[in-house]
């Protein structure tokens, strides 16, 4: 027996055939016969054959190897969208690699220039908070490499994307608290760079709007998403003179930070402050102090939608090599849900 794995042109010189034969038959062709085919294999499984995987690969145009560029893999939320895209890739024989943007835009870039030079088939992307050009990512049409955003998508009509319906989450969630009698909300946002906070914000006063009230923009703060700048925004909503008794954040995580600076406030009136955030994060539900209710925006789903789209552009590259026009765009619904509920989750609704 062979100490390596043996090729096809030693095992057709063994058994004094074509190397061309032993490809066929290894690949069930119907021009060889049944015998010859078990011999073949027989042969090949007992010098320990393997597949030239590097060949097969420049013999279809691809490295069958996919990236995928995200913000903090830390976070519960992307690290459930990574499980599904290694899952729904795997199904089709890919190799996914992962990289993270760290919320730096100059490495984002970096990551791209990466990713190309690693020649991978196609690019998975959830964009950093403050990148607002996606020329990076643009330029990869001229590799032929299709791009598929998930999440925080840019707000160009020119792209493919899978995300979650967050205007209608947040108009859900406002209707939530007018409804237990909030009448001044207010909302830590996130950066004014993300699309996703536009969406929030619209949401926001179409929920005032629709409930006949009055919509006051300095109830609406914009944080960098960290925890120092969470606070700041808490302490600008705190000392408005129409201060709010429930507030609305961009995420699970804001939310933890100001219900936990609430707690340790010296005012009572602020631990009374009811919130609601997005992103129903599993580990919330175990902890003692929480948001009301939270946004559900079903990461699996949206890593499975894109990673399906992704492999729908690579099997639709024509003959000479290019993407198809034409873009995807998947609206998955979002979904309100009170902490702690024994109800499950229902299936998401998709749009597009």
């Amino acid at each position: 027996m062979y100490s390596k794995p043996a090729t096809i042109t030693e095992i057709a010189s063994i058994l004094n055939v074509s190397p061309s034969t032993v490809s066929r038959a290894l690949h069930d062709h119907s021009s060889i016969g049944q015998a010859t085919r078990v011999k073949v294999r027989s042969l090949a499984t007992k010098l320990n054959y393997e597949p030239n995987l590097s060949a097969i690969s420049f013999q279809k145009g691809r490295n069958y190897t996919i990236g995928v560029i995200l913000p903090e893999l830390s976070e519960s939320f992307f690290s459930t969208i990574v499980s599904a895209i290694e899952d729904t890739a795997a199904k089709q024989n890919y190799t996914v690699l992962i990289a993270q943007s760290h919320e730096n835009t100059d490495h984002e870039k970096q990551l791209v220039k990466r990713m190309k030079d690693q020649r991978v088939d196609g690019l998975l992307v959830s964009i950093a908070k403050n990148t607002t050009n996606i020329d990076h990512f643009q330029c990869l049409k001229n590799y032929n490499i299709p791009v598929v955003f998930f999440d925080r998508v840019p707000p160009i009509a020119q792209t493919h994307f899978v995300g979650c319906n967050i205007k209608t989450g947040t108009i859900e969630a406002m209707n939530y608290l007018l409804k237990k009698g909030h009448r001044v909300i207010g909302m830590i946002n996130g950066p004014k760079t993300l699309f996703a906070c536009d969406e929030r914000r619209e949401g926001y006063i179409e929920a005032m709007t629709k409930n006949r009230l009055k919509f006051d923009p300095s109830m609406i703060v914009n944080c960098d998403l960290t925890e120092q700048g969470t606070l700041m925004a808490y302490r600008e909503l705190l000392a408005n003179k129409r201060k709010p008794t429930a507030i609305i954040t961009f995420n699970d995580y804001l939310a933890l930070f100001a219900i936990n600076y609430s707690r340790h406030s010296d005012n009572e009136a602020d631990k009374d402050i009811e919130f609601v955030s997005y992103s129903n994060l599993p580990l919330v539900h175990y902890m003692d102090v929480i948001p009301a209710a939270s946004v559900e925006q079903f990461p699996y789903l949206q890593g499975q939608k894109a990673t399906d789209i992704l492999m729908q552009l690579l099997d639709q590259k024509n003959e000479n090599n290019h993407v198809p026009l034409g873009y995807y765009k998947v609206k998955i619904e979002s979904q309100l849900l009170e902490s702690r509920k024994s109800s499950a989750i229902k299936p998401a609704a998709i749009v597009g």
